[in-house]
């Protein structure tokens, strides 16, 4: 994330803007030779500390720094298989027109790079502005690593503007050889999609005890199911007597070779009331697994592809061991197989880094957003339709301190079709803060509204995308690191499935076309058969946004606070409206 005082370079002037672009339309006159027989080593790992895989084999591998004063991006991309060449570069929604490119192509004899960009019809051009710059081209064993870079802005119209927030990185691979980049077909070429967050937070990393040891909590050498989503469950159990302590950081440890498939991992503790749990190793969903194992909600780690390690502040840590504290642990890691992959063995998993010096504060996660279910619903061809989860003010006056809490990270999560997401926080209606930024403190929150909202596009879809646990379902997720630690572990809503039922109803009353409104049809199929015209669109709409909520106010027990929480009213918070506040 950007901080207050660093700003972006301004652009520079129309006189000094022409001059450059004649520069560099004389440079381009000659095209770059890239010799790609150089041998050589990688640069150093640590150099680039973010690492994605781009494609879901691994071929691609991405990695990158952040730097802030220069503002400057610096890529490491390694090419595992070089073939005739690839694309790599950026575009607002993944796609491949109107994209800003950086791009190497072989004609058989000799390899090229430049940058580019490509109209609405896909057409690649080469820019007048070279804004990727090569540095270096090294073969190894592994493949061929290239290094260039990218300043934040460059103020040319045909180039992406990196900013805060998700970007999407595309890619395609040229499997033969090319005369010149105009003969460039992309849609004959394999190609993909990467979102990744670019500008990670400028902070620094906070020191580590001395007395500091390590526990991984990892996959029992899984045979990943061959099929595109899987939830893999294993129990673990800490020693007896374990003591308390609190874990300071934590990271993910990928089976190497797997690193596009474990899509996220958490690790959670089983509930202190249970003396024992059954051990068990494997699908989260299977009927074998045993009832108990659900009464595992209180997370110690939360992590998702992307992501780099995880550290606590030095005030605060989590907690676990101890009096009090269950020895039973649950480690859920989700197989996104796209290509299901056959006979794919996996031991990934968590490693926490932990100490036996307690720090001043005891710290929590506490999981905002919508509750996984079919009941909230996103219909096809919609460029921005949006969705609220809701953590009332009537959870949080009973499961907050009254002096509130100190938010200190946040981890945002949705599926495919997710595009933003933020947390708010209202208070007596009105909008009052954004909170799903790093090292944001409020001692307010009891008593407060925390709204998170995901915004996402569906216009490759045909039918209703819903809430749920597959990679083609969609989550809305913000998972709040804070302390001091409450018995609050998840505050999620969704919309009331009577109301919801209303709407099916409705919608049978206006169309020709009926709804299967038999007991045995589920949400997904009654959504399924929805005819998604304007009016069926704009009634959804009004109903998620005035409609009463069901909330889930629960502790990590998986129990839910004793109140009554069904058919609640909430009220949105409106900016523009008279008092404030749109009353349901």
């Amino acid at each position: 994330m950007q901080t207050p005082g660093n700003k972006r370079s301004p652009c520079p002037s129309f006189r000094l803007r022409e001059v450059a672009s004649m520069y560099f339309t004389m440079i381009m006159v000659f095209l770059v030779i890239l010799v790609v027989a150089l041998q050589g080593t990688a640069p150093r790992e640590n150099y680039f500390p973010y690492k994605v895989p781009l494609d879901p084999q691994s071929f691609l591998e991405l990695s990158w720094n952040v730097s802030y004063p220069e503002q400057v991006v610096h890529f490491q991309l390694l090419v595992k298989e070089p073939k005739f060449g690839l694309l790599f570069g950026m575009s607002d929604r993944g796609e491949f027109e109107n994209a800003d490119l950086a791009v190497l192509w072989s004609d058989g004899h000799s390899s090229y790079f430049g940058d580019a960009w490509s109209d609405e019809k896909g057409q690649l051009h080469m820019d007048s502005q070279q804004d990727y710059q090569l540095l270096k081209a090294h073969r190894t064993p592994e493949g061929l690593y290239l290094v260039f870079k990218r300043a934040f802005s460059t103020c040319d119209p045909k180039d992406y503007l990196i900013e805060d927030g998700t970007v999407h990185l595309i890619y395609g691979i040229l499997e033969k050889p090319v005369r010149s980049l105009q003969a460039i077909n992309i849609s004959a070429i394999h190609k993909g999609l990467q979102r990744v967050q670019l500008l990670k937070p400028n902070i620094s990393t906070p020191e580590l005890p001395r007395d500091m040891k390590t526990m991984e909590i990892r996959a029992p050498d899984v045979v990943i199911p061959s099929q595109e989503t899987t939830y893999w469950c294993y129990m673990v159990e800490l020693p007896d007597s374990f003591p308390r302590h609190h874990i300071v950081m934590y990271e993910p440890v990928i089976t190497t070779g797997n690193e596009a498939i474990v899509h996220h991992m958490e690790v959670f503790q089983c509930a202190a009331e249970f003396d024992s749990f059954p051990h068990y190793n494997g699908p989260c969903d299977s009927k074998m697994k045993p009832d108990r194992l659900n009464f595992c909600r209180h997370v110690l780690a939360a992590w998702a592809m992307g992501a780099q390690a995880f550290y606590y502040p030095e005030e605060a840590g989590l907690a676990f061991g101890g009096p009090g504290s269950s020895k039973y642990l649950r480690l859920e890691i989700h197989y996104h197989n796209p290509l299901v992959f056959k006979g794919r063995h996996d031991s990934s998993g968590i490693r926490l880094y932990y100490t036996a010096t307690l720090r001043r504060y005891d710290a929590g996660i506490m999981e905002l957003g919508l509750v996984y279910t079919p009941v909230m619903a996103i219909p096809p061809g919609e460029a921005g339709f949006l969705l609220n989860g809701y953590c009332t003010d009537k959870c949080t006056q009973l499961a907050l301190p009254p002096a509130g809490i100190h938010i200190f990270a946040s981890q945002l999560h949705t599926h495919l079709t997710g595009r933003k997401v933020v947390t708010i926080l209202s208070r007596e209606g009105r909008e009052r803060e954004v909170v799903n930024a790093d090292n944001h403190y409020s001692p307010h929150f009891q008593g407060d509204v925390l709204i998170t909202t995901c915004m996402y596009n569906t216009k490759d879809r045909n039918q209703a995308t819903v809430g749920g646990f597959s990679i083609t379902d969609e989550m809305c997720v913000n998972y709040v690191h804070y302390y001091p630690q409450t018995q609050l572990e998840l505050c999620k809503s969704a919309v009331d499935s009577g109301y919801l039922h209303r709407y099916f109803n409705l919608v049978n009353r206006f169309n020709d076309e009926e709804i299967c409104m038999c007991p045995q049809a589920s949400v997904t199929q009654q959504f399924s058969s929805v005819p998604w015209n304007a009016f069926n669109r704009d009634v959804l709409k009004s109903l998620y946004d005035f409609a009463p909520i069901s909330m889930h106010c629960n502790k990590s027990s998986a129990v839910r606070f004793p109140s009554l929480w069904t058919q609640q009213v909430v009220h949105r918070p409106c900016a523009s409206c008279p008092h404030g506040v749109i009353e349901s």
